[in-house]
């Protein structure tokens, strides 16, 4: 799971537990619409910067984010070495 992907992931459930638009938030954050479209879908990776004013818009701490990207990747990473683990396995039998 790369970075950006979670990062995405996780300001766009934000986002929608809010019940907010992506303009809405575009706006508020003071970022273009198609900005943030491709940040929440992964394409883009936002600075530090752009992640502090859209956490901003949504009213979420940018730890808490982070906090959440850092679970999520490491509950990826698990489940990749699980797979890995069992392929390896298999092989070997």
């Amino acid at each position: 799971m790369l970075l950006r992907d979670a990062v995405g992931k996780e300001l766009r459930a934000a986002r929608i537990a809010q019940s907010r638009t992506l303009r809405d938030v575009a706006r508020d954050a003071r970022v273009s619409l198609g900005y943030l479209s491709e940040v929440e879908r992964g394409q883009k990776e936002a600075s530090s910067e752009l992640l502090s004013a859209i956490c901003t818009a949504l009213n979420i701490q940018l730890s808490s984010l982070l906090g959440n990207v850092t679970n999520q990747i490491a509950k990826s990473e698990k489940t990749s070495l699980t797979v890995l683990s069992n392929q390896i396995t298999s092989d070997a039998a």
